[in-house]
């Protein structure tokens, strides 16, 4: 809707929705990049503080890691260009396209460094999500590098199946702000996880089951909020423009749901 009035009131209105554009979403990939201290300090939280330290490294780890494996070859998996709809290599690094810099790498929406940084932040967080249910159930060399083909592979392979073009997007698929591909995603492969891990060590003592209590309420509600507040570039940058009506639509959706899930679960 903004890009089409841009479109007819002429050049200057296209590099302001230009600028604005990037802007939005690089502001909003700082955001998302200030969740990974939400995750660190929720789960510290809820955890036993002896598994303090480890779990503070994976989630550092998991952002160094994710970050530079998407930059290697992972974008590239992930938006190959044209390919058979299942699996494409089209090479490593990021080769900066022609028009890269302009309004016409993504209809006036964004340069292609502004999509990198992006996307780069959604695949730090995939595993993020499997960290959490895997917590203090697993050896710390075991997670590093389960993650390293798991932001590498699994991710990307998955999300080009329709962000890439691939044979879920040829079939109609939708998925906004990476519902499927990363939550869904993550979903599975933390349910593997604790499938195959089993119970925290001491969960179940003669058949009967004994609560493990978090260390620091405190950490684990700053986690909260943190990322709360960072939900709001992850759904609202995925609008990948800002376009006020979409953008703000989104975000009142995203503190709503946020505030009925934290309500919900105070009497659950």
């Amino acid at each position: 809707m903004a890009q089409e009035a841009a479109e007819d009131a002429g050049p200057t209105a296209l590099d302001a929705m230009f600028t604005a554009n990037n802007i939005w979403m690089m502001l909003s990939a700082g955001l998302v990049f200030i969740m990974h201290l939400g995750f660190g300090t929720l789960e510290s939280g809820l955890t036993r503080s002896k598994n303090t330290v480890n779990i503070l490294f994976k989630n550092t780890y998991i952002v160094c890691l994710g970050i530079l494996t998407y930059a290697l070859c992972g974008f590239n998996i992930m938006y190959p260009g044209d390919f058979n709809g299942y699996f494409a290599f089209p090479g490593f690094g990021l080769p900066l396209p022609e028009n890269g810099l302009t309004p016409d790498y993504a209809s006036v929406g964004y340069t292609y460094w502004t999509d990198f940084l992006f996307q780069a932040m959604f695949a730090a967080t995939c595993a993020t999500i499997v960290s959490g249910a895997v917590a203090e159930r697993i050896k710390l060399s075991s997670f590093m590098i389960f993650s390293f083909f798991y932001v590498t592979f699994i991710y990307t392979i998955a999300g080009s199946w329709k962000w890439g073009g691939g044979w879920l997007d040829e079939k109609g698929f939708y998925d906004f702000a990476g519902s499927t591909l990363v939550h869904s995603v993550g979903g599975w492969g933390a349910l593997a996880g604790v499938i195959l891990l089993g119970p925290r060590k001491g969960k179940y003592v003669d058949g009967e089951m004994r609560p493990i209590p978090g260390h620091s309420m405190p950490l684990a509600m700053i986690g909260v909020f943190l990322l709360w507040l960072g939900w709001f570039g992850f759904n609202g940058g995925s609008v990948l423009s800002a376009d006020p009506a979409l953008t703000s639509l989104t975000l009142v959706t995203t503190c709503i749901a946020a505030a009925a899930g934290g309500l919900a679960s105070m009497f659950t």
